[in-house]
């Protein structure tokens, strides 16, 4: 099995329409992996206290933020995912010259979750996940399975004003500031000449390995990563692809625009096979902070046979149990060791009910159809909704409290019927 995994892209004015940010990600994990949507509010907590990642434990804050993850249900981390002050991150698996750890650390998808939950901007996000990274470093199987699947990670993050692109080598990284425009990534090193912030020993890690002679410009992307493997070059024709169809819209990038380009198979976008999309992401972020945002969630596997729900932050939000797989506690496999001896059924509600309907979908072509159609028309009953809270903000953010698990019951009432 080879892993081509993940595309994410993020576009700002002058790139898209109505002075809003577009965030959105494809999430390709293994086939049999669940992907559920949570929801974690605010909290305080006592000095001293310790947060449990999926692998080892680390220091917790005094606060942090409300935040709606994406996450494969057997981790404490996410793929991807926004908080209550409109910060956005997705991760991608990026491989370089420098071998990934098979020793238990910070997994990529645990510094989604810890970047979302502690920073209020997308530098904010850069500098809580590089502290991290350089305290304890980033290792650890990244599949439910004994079989070892180790990577670096890319990050892409956003914010109300500005993205940035960090990418990691082991505990080295460089950022770059994105303040226009468009930007994607799809598991190859992107940053090149422009470096805004970086590991204070990275140049000269580089120069030691021999990567770098410390003399001609240096450049992230050309130093770290490979000269050319099929994984480079499978990730390199998706990012062409992807940055052509943000091309194709450019000035005119919506929320529709994204979510067609994460259902793009053609692209290997989304993605099918061993290694398929398993949740997708789009958020809709107005850069006027009077304005809320708005996150868009699959929850299921392949966007072209899912229903993008919206989740806005508000106060007094209901746990998402329909997207909430089953929980082991200390006897999941996962925690004990050795670990992953055995795998748990981790398929929440809606997952089970979308995996029989697109069995039907691709059994019965003509109930198919009717099935997509009857998914796409709610998706543009919820969009249309949404466009108006977009446009002259919340007025009775008691009825958005339950906007999420709402919306997912509408979409299995439409299973239900088919």
């Amino acid at each position: 099995m080879h892993p081509y995994s993940c595309d994410t892209f993020v576009a700002l004015p002058p790139s898209t329409e109505r002075q809003r940010i577009i965030f959105g990600k494809n999430s390709d994990r293994p086939c049999d992996e669940v992907q559920e949507v949570v929801y974690f509010p605010a909290r305080d907590y006592g000095a001293g206290e310790k947060v449990e990642c999926t692998y080892i434990e680390i220091e917790q804050v005094a606060h942090t933020y409300a935040v709606v993850l994406s996450k494969p249900a057997w981790l404490w981390g996410a793929e991807m995912g926004a908080n209550e002050h409109q910060v956005c991150i997705g991760n991608e698996a990026v491989w370089g010259r420098e071998s990934a750890d098979d020793d238990e650390a910070l997994l990529g998808m645990d510094l989604v979750r810890i970047g979302l939950e502690r920073a209020n901007t997308a530098e904010k996000a850069v500098d809580v996940i590089t502290e991290l990274l350089e305290k304890y470093g980033q290792g650890g199987s990244c599949m439910e399975d004994e079989c070892s699947f180790t990577y670096h990670n890319s990050f892409l993050i956003s914010d109300r004003k500005e993205a940035w692109l960090l990418e990691t080598s082991g505990k080295h990284w460089a950022a770059e500031r994105v303040e226009g425009g468009y930007r994607n990534i799809s598991n190859q090193y992107g940053i090149t000449t422009k470096i805004d912030k970086e590991h204070p020993k990275m140049r000269d890690y580089a120069q030691s390995q021999g990567w770098w002679d410390g003399e001609t410009q240096f450049n992230f992307a050309t130093v770290y990563s490979f000269t050319t493997t099929a994984r480079i070059e499978a990730s390199g024709s998706r990012y062409c692809e992807g940055k052509k169809l943000l091309d194709k819209s450019n000035g005119h990038i919506t929320a529709e625009t994204m979510m067609d380009i994460l259902r793009d198979k053609d692209s290997g976008i989304n993605m099918e096979g061993m290694f398929m999309t398993t949740g997708s992401m789009v958020s809709v972020i107005p850069t006027d902070p009077a304005l809320p945002g708005v996150h868009y969630f699959t929850a299921t596997p392949d966007p072209e046979r899912s229903v993008f729900k919206p989740f806005i932050f508000v106060k007094n939000i209901n746990e998402l149990k329909e997207t909430s797989s089953p929980s082991y506690g200390p006897d999941d496999p996962v925690k004990k060791k050795p670990r992953f001896q055995s795998k748990p059924d981790r398929k929440h509600e809606l997952f089970v009910k979308h995996e029989l309907v697109a069995a039907i979908t691709e059994s019965y072509k003509d109930r198919g159809k009717k099935i997509t159609e009857s998914m796409r028309k709610l998706e543009k009953e919820k969009m249309t909704q949404m466009e108006e809270i977009l446009s002259h903000g919340i007025e009775e953010p008691d009825f958005l409290a339950n906007l999420f698990p709402s919306s997912v019951r509408e979409e299995m009432a439409v299973y239900g019927k088919s």
